[in-house]
Parts: structure tokens; sequence; C-alpha cells
């Protein structure tokens, strides 16, 4: 069936339906008659030649027909949502930036990325959205993002025509609450045979790095808790669960946001930073903006 056959408004009227999980509150919900949600449903049916939804209990529900078709309108109304915001802000001349970020990259590295959007003449209106690398590469390329900052660098050879871009980098120390900072600062970091430590679990790039650091200098710390998700690290440590490593660029942040003192320096422990784009060379300029600001910054790298 071509796409040019279906009328969107009945596809609209099934998708509130199936997310209200009846017609009376999808009724409600648009200010319309059951009666007149019923026969719209009833016409969408028809024309397709199959049932989207069917009872289960007192709720509708779709079918693997309707599971489908779920899927694509959730994609259609996005994109319907994106399109009006971005007319809203052509008019209010505002530059839209949508951006993916890692949810292993540290949080305050983000927001530090990101300021540089906001020096801008034209004002950026940002949307950020949090994810697994793998989903927000693939979010990318399907067009859904501008860009995506993350802690990794895009496997060479991949599938999805993505370019990564470097944008800096930070050497790591560790940080504790007080109360174990007093106990493990002295004699670092041989201190940390059989301390108690937060990290990140082995999909994070850092964490080989960390490991090969313990090997290094033959110390076998107690992990106490790996963790996908940055910020929920952070908030373990914060509150006293174990020791936990961040980039010497927030050593301030940490400090102050989360409570944590310093325990020890890991110079040669060092995370990256990375803009990925779906094209080679950046034109949008928010991007821009983000990679001339992050070479003369705290994340600048190295000589």
């Amino acid at each position: 069936m071509k796409t040019s056959g279906l009328n969107f408004r009945h596809l609209y009227f099934f998708w509130m339906v199936a997310k209200e999980g009846g017609v009376t509150r999808a009724a409600e919900r648009l200010g319309l008659a059951v009666q007149t949600i019923s026969m719209q449903l009833a016409s969408l049916e028809q024309s397709i030649g199959k049932q989207l939804l069917e009872p289960q209990g007192r709720r509708l529900v779709p079918t693997e027909a309707g599971k489908l078709a779920l899927t694509y309108c959730d994609q259609i109304f996005l994109l319907g949502d994106q399109l009006q915001d971005a007319l809203d802000e052509t008019e209010a001349n505002k530059m839209r930036l949508t951006v993916g970020i890692s949810d292993s990259l540290p949080k305050l590295i983000a927001y530090r990325l990101l300021q540089a959007t906001q020096q801008l003449d034209q004002q950026v209106r940002l949307v950020c959205m949090e994810d697994e690398f793998e989903s927000l590469l693939a979010d990318l390329a399907l067009g859904k993002l501008d860009v995506v900052l993350t802690d990794r660098t895009v496997r060479a050879g991949g599938s999805l025509k993505v370019f990564s871009h470097l944008l800096g980098e930070s050497d790591m120390k560790l940080f504790g609450v007080p109360r174990l900072a007093r106990k493990y600062r002295r004699n670092f970091p041989a201190s940390l045979h059989g301390a108690p430590l937060l990290l990140p679990t082995r999909n994070n790039a850092l964490r080989g790095r960390i490991d090969a650091w313990f090997v290094q200098h033959k110390v076998r710390p107690d992990i106490v808790g790996e963790f996908e998700d940055n910020a929920m690290l952070n908030t373990f440590g914060r509150n006293g669960l174990g020791l936990f490593f961040a980039p010497s660029a927030l050593a301030q942040d940490i400090e102050e946001q989360f409570g944590a003192v310093l325990v020890g320096d890991a110079p040669e422990l060092r995370e990256q930073f990375y803009a990925i784009s779906n094209a080679r060379k950046i034109t949008h300029p928010a991007i821009e903006a983000i990679l001339s600001a992050v070479h003369s910054g705290p994340f600048a790298i190295a000589d």
C-alpha cells in the first residue's frame, strides 16, 4: 500500500488510543466524542485491511500489526513535533542543536562542552538525549541527532557512516568522601589494595585503562560497584560507598557538588572526549563552536 493512501488524521487517532489504552481516554485527551474516534479507527483498519487494536481486559492493546504501526507512528509524530519546533525557531531566529549524550560521559563534561553554544550571537535551543552509545549512533545515522558527545571513538570499518572528532582529554584523579579519603590517601596508590572502588563497567572505554593501571601499580582493590551510567556512579560515590575516578578538569566541581575530596592523582590515566557526526566536515555553527572552544579550554590535548 502506498503511503499516500494513509489518512494521517486516522493514524494519529490510532496512535493516541494505543498510548492511552482505550477510546474513551483518548477521546477525553483529544476533546472529541467517543463515536468519532471509534468511527475513524474503523475506517483506518478497513483502509489497510488489518486489525490494529484488540481488547485485553478493560484496555485496548495493539495487535502484531498494531505494534508495527505504533513503531512507525512514534517516528512520524516525533518528526512532526520536531518540524513544528524547527519552524517556530526559524521565525524566532533560534538555532536548534539536538545532542546525544552517552550515558558513560560525565554530565559535568557534557555541560562544559556545550557551554560554548550559548556564546554564539544567534540563540541556540539545546535538545539533549541520553542513551547508550550504540543507540545514539543509530539515531545519529537516521538524522535524529546533530551530534553525539561521548568518551569513545567509533570503530573503523563499521556499517554506519559516522565520523569521530577528538575534542580533548583530561588526566584522572581519585576522589572519595572525607572519611574514605583520610583512610586511603597515605601511601597512594599502594593503599588501594583492598580499598572499596566504584568503577565504570567494561563497556566503558576508560575501564580497560583503569584495570591496566591497577596491574601496573600491583594493587587489587575491592570493586564494590560497576556502573554503566556515570551519574549513578557519582551518586554512590558522594554517599560514601567507595572511591571513584573523575577527570582532573572537574576536580573543583567534584569537591563542591559532591562533597568529595582528592585521594590521589593518576596522571597516566587519561580520558578522551569525542564529538561524533554524520559528516566528516562540521558545518553546524553550534558544533563548530564546541570544537573551537575545547581546543583552548581545560580539555585541550596535551603536547
